[in-house]
This record gives structure tokens, sequence and C-alpha cells, in this order.
């Protein structure tokens, strides 16, 4: 135990990725383009594709061609998703009570001062005007794709994201789809209570709604509506990439980053602030946290885990550890430079507010982040971890009381990388 304390200690000094305001919006934007169809690599290339495809065939259903009028209506089959299993367990999400939870945690959006504001829609603006053809394609890909899980594919490599999407095809990890789909806490209740305008409806604005030539392949404006604060889709995309994670360690910070990735999405289509996704990371690190605490849950959670771990090495056709290893530079999710970008979605270099600061209080459980990642340390260690890693205080959103403080600062990709450092 001593020799762990001290390695983790160790660890401590080395390098953690700039802050968010040392990394400009070019440099996240180029790291945010390598994860897209325009890879270099061929293979990952080909995974896109194969994602792509499958989300497009499971959107038409019987269909014989895909129209935009299914996009919204579309959700999993009962295929896809085994929810009569889910159902038939009878498990009281508090539905909500979480959604109450997550307003409380988020009130201090409405004390934001104007500097943040305005480096608020500007930066959503750059990072809408800026994007990448292949980017833009990503976004859209994201955005459709809400209801199903094939967007995490991406995250897990050539080898393993291919046998992740034969397997969920299949139904081989229903119950997987089915629970995370379930545990994605609605932002409606959120929405109505901040009601904030989406930036391409402000007076001035210069976002440009981007055409659909990658889902519907219709042409027509990406757009949405309700209120901006915080994002629905950043918060389904934080989710189940936190769920997943917690199924699949192999790839945990490939997954995490993947939620954040998610995220950044809304900023490309020009129909979310970075206020709205940092929020929205609040609260899904939250309210997973809270699920993960709850002996029920854990029930359901450990068999969809067991029945998901199993079908993906069958589809692998060997050991899930080693499916899963590193592709070299077929694996862009694995490259260091996407814990960058994760640090800067962290704050979207929006201003830091300057003072004194209480002593970072890590919330009772909130160490279920980081278990099944980094089962060789202690609650006690995890929660020191998170603590030594997390960002400076006084970043938007961050707010006053010990639960607003931690779940704006917690940066769980730093916290796995020192420890996988240290040991």
């Amino acid at each position: 135990m001593k020799k762990r304390l001290t390695l983790l200690a160790v660890s401590f000094v080395f390098a953690f990725p700039s802050l968010a305001k040392e990394v400009s919006l070019n440099a996240a934007a180029a790291i945010a383009a390598s994860v897209t169809p325009a890879s270099p690599s061929a293979s990952y290339d080909a995974l896109e594709s194969q994602s792509l495809a499958a989300l497009r065939n499971a959107l038409k259903g019987d269909s014989p061609t895909l129209s935009r009028e299914q996009l919204g209506h579309s959700t999993q089959s009962a295929t896809l998703a085994d929810t009569a299993w889910l159902k038939a367990r009878g498990y009281d999400f508090q539905s909500k009570a979480r959604q109450q939870a997550g307003i409380s945690l988020l009130s201090a959006f409405t004390a934001q001062p104007s500097p943040v504001l305005a480096a608020n829609l500007a930066t959503v603006t750059a990072i809408n005007r800026d994007a990448t053809a292949a980017t833009r394609q990503q976004a859209l890909a994201d955005a459709e794709g809400i209801s199903y899980l094939y967007f995490l594919s991406d995250a897990l490599g050539p080898r393993l994201g291919k046998a992740f999407i034969t397997a969920y095809d299949k139904g081989e990890i229903g119950k997987a789809a089915a629970l995370i789909k379930a545990s994605e806490v609605s932002t409606g209740a959120a929405k109505k209570h901040f009601n904030n305008p989406r930036p391409f409806l402000v007076s001035g604005n210069t976002i440009h709604l981007v055409p659909d030539d990658t889902v519907a392949k219709d042409q027509t404006p990406y757009t949405a509506d309700g209120g901006s604060f915080p994002s629905g889709h950043a918060n389904t995309g934080y989710t189940d990439a936190l769920l997943m994670a917690q199924m699949l360690p192999e790839r945990y910070e490939a997954l995490v980053t993947r939620g954040a990735r998610y995220g950044y999405s809304r900023l490309v289509l020009g129909v979310h602030y970075p206020l709205d996704v940092m929020g929205s990371r609040m609260v899904a690190q939250s309210n997973v946290a809270h699920y993960l605490n709850d002996a029920k849950y854990r029930a359901l959670f450990n068999e969809a885990r067991d029945q998901l771990r199993s079908a993906l090495e069958k589809e692998c056709g060997m050991a899930l550890a080693q499916c899963a290893k590193t592709d070299g530079k077929n694996d862009p999710y694995r490259d260091p430079a996407m814990q960058t970008l994760y640090r800067f979605t962290m704050t979207y270099g929006l201003p830091q507010q300057k003072g004194e600061r209480a002593t970072l209080v890590v919330p009772a459980g909130a160490e279920a982040l980081l278990e099944s990642a980094l089962p060789q340390l202690s609650a006690a260690q995890r929660r020191a971890l998170m603590v030594k890693t997390a960002i400076p205080a006084g970043y938007p959103l961050s707010g006053t009381t010990p639960e607003q403080q931690f779940w704006q600062r917690l940066d769980l990709a730093a916290a796995y990388a020192a420890a996988k450092q240290a040991h």
C-alpha cells in the first residue's frame, strides 16, 4: 500500500495537459479533426464508414430509404436493446429527482459575468465557422445518432470497434444497450428552467447551419429547438461514454474522451455554446456516480457488463484484453493529444475568475467513476487522485458549492493518465 501511494505521489509531478486557455481554438480543432473520416488511417476510416452505415440502416428500419421524417422518431429496436429485461427488473431511475439535482448543480449559470457570455458566443461562432468538412460530417452523424450507441465504436479502435458494431446489430449486447440509454437523465426540465436561446437565434449572430450531406443526405440545414442550456445531446454523449468506460475499462480514457468529443460536435453545428456542453459534463458525471453507488443499479450494471464483455470477446475471436489493445496510428482516440482536447473542453478557454477558493471536496461516492479503470487503487487513493489532477478553480459554472466546484473541475482523463504513469 505504501509503495502504491509513493508511486501515485511521484506521478503528480508529471506534466498534465495544458490548461484550456493555453490551447488555441485552431489547435483544438485540429485534434478534433483527427478522429473524423478524414483520419490518415485507412482502417479507422473504414470503421467510421461501418459505423455510419449501421446508424443509417437502424434509422431507416424497414423502409427502403432514409427520410428526414424518420430521424427524429427512430429509437433502438427490440433487437438492439433488451428493454423487456430492464422493464421486468423494475428499477426506479428517480428521473425527476435527478433532474432537479441537475438544475441545482448548474445554478451558477445565471450568474455568469458579461465577459464569459461574450466569449461563450464568440467561441461557438469560431468553432462553427472554421470546422472542416469532415468535422461537420462527424457532427451530423453524432447528432442524428443520439438514440443509438454506434458513436462509441470509434473510441474502441478498429478491431474492437468492428466487433462492437457486429455484436450490437445482432442484439448480443441488448442489456447494456437498454441500461445505458435508460440511464440518461433528461435535460428537458433544466432547459425550461434556464430558458437560454441557442446561439443561432441570437440577434446579429453569424452561425452557419450545416446542411446534411451525411445522414439523410438531403442538404437540409441541421437545427434544433428548445433551450440551449444544458445540452441534451452532450448529456447523452457523456453519460453513454462514461458508462461504457466502466464496462470496458481497457478503453477507459478513449471512451471518456469520446464523450467530450461528442459534446464538441454540438458547437461545430452551431446549436450549442461551450457552457451548454460543460454543464452537461457536470450533470452526467454526477448522475453516473449516483447510479453506480446504488446497489440495485449495480446489479443491473454487472449483468449488462458481463453480457457485453462476453459478446465482444466472441465477436473478436480473441481475449477482450488483446482485442482492446492500441493499434498504433490506427487508433487515434489513444493519441495523447486527445487528452489535451479533453482538458480544452472542460473550459473551452472561457475566462477564469481569480480569487481564493475553498479546498476541493470530493462528494461521497464520486470515486466510483475510476473504480473499474483503476482497481489497484483504494477508494481513498482515487479520491486523492481526483483532487490532485483537477483543473484550477474559477472557471465558469464552478459556482460556490462544493459539488459545483468538484464536478466542474474533475478531469477524469488526467486522473487516469496520472495513475497509469505511476504504474
